[in-house]
């Protein structure tokens, strides 16, 4: 495992990336990633929120690493700022390459969650 970078935030989601998310290559596409990330920011958000979130904005987005058919992603959620209605979240995905007992941060990004209502609108983030 890589000592030297750790991974910021609290584990939100775990997942094995599979051949049928990949390309011909074995390379995960990044679409799958950025999925699995939006999955995690919205559960995170919802436990904050106490209810219903959607996604509202993903800012500064970049992959470093690629994920291979095998490798499991984690995914770590950290928020970094409770507004009137939003949650913004520093997000992380990490693979774990199994065959080699490493940890690589593969990409990060900043996801704006909104708190809604039961009719869809916006509404104050429930106080902690």
């Amino acid at each position: 495992m890589n000592d030297t970078l750790k991974p910021r935030g609290e584990l939100t989601l775990r997942t094995l990336a599979m051949p049928s998310d990949a390309n011909p290559a074995g390379d995960i596409f990044g679409g799958w990633v950025m999925a699995q990330m939006d999955l995690a920011s919205g559960i995170r958000a919802a436990e904050r929120a106490r209810g219903r979130v959607v996604t509202a904005a993903v800012k500064e987005m970049a992959f470093e690493l690629p994920v291979k058919i095998g490798d499991t992603l984690s995914v770590f959620t950290h928020i970094e700022r409770v507004g009137r209605t939003s949650i913004t979240l520093i997000v992380e995905a990490w693979a774990h390459r199994s065959r080699y007992n490493k940890l690589e941060k593969v990409t990060a990004g900043t996801f704006i969650m909104v708190s809604l209502d039961e009719n869809g609108l916006p509404k104050p983030v429930a106080p902690e």
